[in-house]
């Protein structure tokens, strides 16, 4: 069977990282589900050339090349009947990529007031892998507090920072970085960015 992930863009900046990580994982045969809060597309179309609409045209744009077995299935995030809200729905994995510290802050309360939020609470009574990048600085207290939190239930905090060993050139390089770190924890293999030792 396909391996089937999930993929959140919310309203913190940052949304390259959920645009090149669903890029990524459309590579392989696999089924991604996408969630975009308002905010994230608000913050998505003032950051990338994403304008509106389904995401799967800015992918069209892009003149993205996509594995033929792959299928990209775009999901309201106030549809609480979507399958990603059940926990009989299976699959290999959440990512919330950026993830915006409000959040952070329902995920780490059990706050489920729309989809993403439920998914994402359903990955941790579900005990499938959850993986948060947040992307904000300086961290307050309440910020790290939450991301304890999150962390004792089961999610993976990646915030994106990016190595330099690898001595990148561009800014794909570096955001391939964190997405290549996302791939490994979700267990994909992978030559998306360099590896330490480099030959």
């Amino acid at each position: 069977m396909k391996k089937k992930f999930i993929v959140a863009i919310t309203g913190a900046s940052g949304s390259i990282y959920g645009f090149h990580l669903v890029s990524a994982l459309m590579k392989y045969p696999v089924e991604v589900f996408v969630l975009m809060s308002e905010s994230g597309r608000a913050v998505a179309a003032h950051e990338t050339d994403y304008l509106s609409g389904p995401i799967d045209s800015y992918f069209r744009k892009n003149n993205e090349i996509f594995h033929s077995q792959a299928t990209l299935t775009e999901v309201d995030s106030s549809d609480f009947f979507a399958p990603v809200a059940s926990g009989s729905f299976q699959h290999n994995g959440m990512v919330i990529a950026p993830c915006s510290m409000n959040t952070l802050a329902a995920i780490s309360n059990g706050i489920t007031d729309n989809l993403i939020h439920r998914a994402a609470d359903v990955c941790l009574k579900e005990k499938r892998p959850l993986i948060l990048l947040p992307r904000e600085t300086p961290l307050s207290l309440v910020h790290l507090k939450n991301m304890t939190r999150a962390a004792k239930a089961g999610a993976t905090i990646m915030p994106p920072s990016p190595g330099f060993y690898t001595r990148p050139e561009t800014i794909n390089d570096l955001v391939n970085s964190i997405v290549a770190r996302v791939l490994d924890h979700l267990d994909i293999d992978h030559a998306l960015s360099p590896r330490w030792p480099q030959a």
